[in-house]
């Protein structure tokens, strides 16, 4: 048995452990939900994770597990994007931790009414302006951090890259420009130079769509 990853295309939760399992060269399969047509909520996928949200992921040994970086640490465990030491891990955890509760509330929303589905976008207005600004915080302390750091570690590469990177690096889809952040826009491109990258543009489902 295969690790099962169900997704939805377009999503930054989602492109983690996909771009994980690229880099650790782990076999999986992709399956598709199209939350846009509510296909989370169907009985079929409830069977699967009864919360109805993705991104979810099955393990070989048929353990299921939530939450994007969750599976970002079950899958670095004996890979190289798992710090060495308890020091690194906790600063990974920081920083996993940090991408929750500073970045992705408010660059995931803005970029959805602004890019996903922009036709929304002027009834949203107001609110993508306030998610904007929520979001600045963050992003500049980020920035300041990665002005001394290559990467989110001191150590080099890891999952607490791929955490941060999940939706930092589409910021400009939420109206965000890189230009107000260069040490993250270096970042980002020093990420898409790593082993076994693959954007978010390449994330396309292999299997059958879980049924409505």
């Amino acid at each position: 048995m295969t690790i099962k990853l169900y997704a939805c295309l377009g999503s930054g939760n989602c492109f983690k452990a996909w771009l994980a399992l690229q880099q650790i060269n782990k076999p999986f399969d992709f399956q598709l939900i199209d939350v846009l047509a509510g296909e989370q909520k169907s009985p079929a996928y409830l069977a699967v994770n009864p919360m109805g949200v993705v991104p979810y992921m099955v393990t070989a040994d048929g353990i299921g597990i939530g939450e994007s970086n969750a599976m970002l640490w079950y899958l670095g465990e004996e890979t190289s994007l798992m710090p060495d030491t308890k020091e690194e891990r906790a600063t990974a955890l920081k920083w996993m931790f940090f991408e929750q509760s500073k970045l992705e509330p408010f660059i995931s929303p803005a970029r959805f009414f602004t890019t996903i589905v922009p036709e929304m976008k002027a009834e949203q207005a107001e609110k993508i302006a306030q998610w904007q600004e929520s979001a600045k915080p963050g992003l500049s302390f980020l920035n300041e951090h990665l002005k001394r750091y290559e990467f989110m570690l001191s150590s080099g590469y890891s999952l607490a890259d791929i955490s941060v990177f999940g939706y930092t690096h589409v910021i400009d889809e939420a109206g965000l420009p890189f230009a107000d952040y260069p040490a993250i826009a270096r970042w980002k491109s020093a990420v898409e130079a790593t082993a076994g990258f693959k954007p978010l543009s390449q994330m396309v489902p292999h299997g059958e769509a879980v049924a409505a």
